[in-house]
């Protein structure tokens, strides 16, 4: 598939996953997608742990809650260090947002699927926090995001977009393209 049709059909997938297991190698092609994408001034604020561990998997899902993913075979950890860069700005969301979608579109280029779970686990209910403590993370990373990996147990469909024009233009908002 060319980057640009793999692009447009990446999309979030929310089902059960098939007990298929994923190999290590595909994991970390996967990481190595997010470790390729760019980070503010080069600070490399993202780091990746991927669990395959059954056992680890059950202490990570044991903590999510309501449960997510916990059918995946596998989960990929996003964490991020609040470096500052230049005239004392961080990056970080930037860096771990652009290592996220690189390996979603890794995700689905070798077969998988998966959903960008941030929310759900950076709450007041710190969920990364726990998930972080049973990966060992020390106290000046911050899990920020899982994604699950696995093959589709249900066929994936793609959500309804707004069409190109209603959300893009040349030249100016709204603009006829002049």
């Amino acid at each position: 598939m060319n980057i640009l049709d793999l692009i447009k059909s990446r999309h979030s997938y929310r089902g059960k996953y098939k007990a298929v297991p994923v190999p290590r190698e595909d994991l970390i092609k996967i990481m190595e997608a997010g470790l390729a994408a760019p980070s503010g001034c080069n600070k490399q604020t993202t780091s990746l742990i991927a669990v395959d561990d059954k056992e680890i998997l059950e202490k990570l899902h044991s903590v999510i809650e309501p449960p997510v993913g916990e059918t995946a075979p596998a989960m990929i950890c996003v964490l991020t260090q609040r470096i500052n860069a230049y005239r004392d700005k961080c990056f970080a969301v930037q860096d771990y947002s652009a290592a996220i979608e690189n390996m979603l579109l890794a995700i689905v280029e070798l077969g998988y699927e998966s959903c960008w779970y941030e929310g759900h686990i950076t709450d007041e209910d710190r969920i990364g926090y726990k998930m972080a403590q049973i990966l060992n993370v020390p106290d000046d990373y911050e899990l920020v995001c899982f994604l699950p990996v696995g093959v589709a147990e249900s066929e994936p469909s793609l959500p309804k977009k707004l069409p190109f024009g209603e959300r893009a233009w040349l030249n100016g908002f709204r603009n006829s393209g002049k």
